[in-house]
């Protein structure tokens, strides 16, 4: 799929739809040039980890915590057989940690029992992981795989709907969208984009439309005025 196939409703984009989602794309690749993921990470397990772990956190807070997880279980079979208690003390300033560490502890045991420990380079495959859902395993294919992946968080979907590149709710059917408007080569940067510009200007309670570099491309009403 890519741009000119069928969206979520069936209908493939017109001219002027993708015309619009071009222009989005430029402004957004001028802003943010060289873009990847926040997460520290040096393998595909590691990124699967991170990612797993960044669940209502800040990336930032991440990275704090993964340097030392990692040095203490650097692998998925190390992971696999930690202690729990150990686990949570390493992760515990993410938030949740009880939980992640249980889901990170099951997804390690998991990729050991179905992959060999080995993380796969397949949405079909990574979606079946134990806590491995479509938004994870586009992060993963996008960035460890360099494969073409649009991943749907919080962020994109309120950004790209607030755009009017999409009138979905479904993290897959806003996905299928946007796949629709934008050419394969450009789904996982265009990803990370979004992403970071609903984080830098598009915030979800107060937008700072005065300074949007896509405010003429936004169809978005009313729009948040400069504050005095």
């Amino acid at each position: 799929m890519g741009a000119g196939e069928a969206s979520a409703d069936g209908q493939r984009p017109t001219a002027g739809e993708r015309g619009h989602a071009r222009a989005v794309v430029n402004r957004l690749a001028k802003r943010y040039p060289q873009i990847r993921t926040a997460l520290d990470y040096r393998d595909p397990y590691q990124l699967l980890v991170s990612t797993v772990i960044s669940a209502q956190t800040t990336d930032e807070n991440v990275n704090r915590a993964t340097p030392e997880l990692f040095r203490r279980w650097p692998t998925a079979t190390d992971l696999a057989d930690a202690n729990p208690e150990d686990v949570e003390q390493v992760i515990f300033s993410t938030g949740f940690y009880r939980q992640k560490t249980r889901s990170i502890i099951a997804l390690a045991q998991d990729l050991l029992a179905k992959f060999d420990g080995v993380v796969p380079e397949t949405l079909d495959d990574l979606v079946t992981l134990k806590g491995v859902g479509r938004k994870t395993a586009s992060v993963v294919l996008a960035e460890a795989f360099d494969q073409p992946a649009i991943a749907v968080d919080t962020h994109v979907k309120r950004v790209s709907g607030r755009l009017g590149m999409t009138t979905e709710t479904d993290p897959a059917k806003i996905e299928q969208d946007l796949k629709a408007l934008v050419p394969r080569d450009q789904w996982a940067k265009l990803s990370m984009r979004l992403i970071q510009y609903g984080r830098d200007v598009c915030d979800a309670r107060k937008p700072a439309c005065w300074r949007c570099d896509l405010r003429r491309l936004c169809p978005h009403q009313p729009k948040t005025p400069k504050p005095d």
